[in-house]
């Protein structure tokens, strides 16, 4: 199997567009998540990077068969 690099680029362009879209429209609400994440311990934002990480693959798979 190959790497499809065109498909990376465009999966990780859309990643960077709802990130922006989030700064864009929400820059308080985005503000105050991140001062929430602060205080939490490194076990819980990894714990939670993983999750992230997990449902992400699950749905590339999920997305590949259709």
């Amino acid at each position: 199997m190959d790497f499809d690099f065109s498909l990376f680029f465009r999966a990780l362009g859309l990643a960077l567009a709802l990130e922006g879209l989030c700064w864009a429209v929400f820059p308080g609400g985005m503000r105050k998540t991140l001062l929430q994440l602060l205080p939490l311990p490194d076990s819980r934002l990894r714990l939670v990077g993983l999750g992230a990480l997990l449902l992400g693959a699950l749905l590339s798979r999920v997305a590949f068969h259709f």
